[in-house]
């Protein structure tokens, strides 16, 4: 598998891309789904919300913290997560320029 050249994109194009990649997995949009339902920090009951194991959630919160839209805060021997504002509201932003560039309805194909 080649090498992907991201420096021949735009810092934009970029990071929509990682946001992209990062929402590409069910359990990824469970977890944000339930700590959005929930309204406040979750420490350990994302085992049991969706029913996988604590490696599997583990390693997909860490795949969210990794481009900070959820932040973590140690409350004793658990990790306690949170949605991080200012990365979802840049995401957000960037998908809706994303996905509101005007096309022109034409018959191409």
């Amino acid at each position: 598998m080649g090498v992907t050249k991201t420096e021949k994109f735009t810092a934009q194009q970029n990071q929509l891309a990682l946001f992209a990649k990062v929402l590409g997995h069910p359990a990824r949009i469970a977890i944000l789904q339930h700590i959005i339902k929930i309204d406040s920090c979750i420490c350990g009951d994302l085992v049991e919300e969706t029913g996988l194991a604590q490696a599997t959630i583990s390693q997909h919160l860490r795949e969210l913290k990794n481009i900070n839209l959820i932040q973590g805060s140690i409350e004793g021997t658990r990790v306690c997560y949170c949605i991080n504002t200012t990365t979802w509201n840049k995401m957000g932003s960037l998908i809706k320029g994303f996905i509101n560039q005007n096309i022109k309805d034409k018959n191409c194909c």
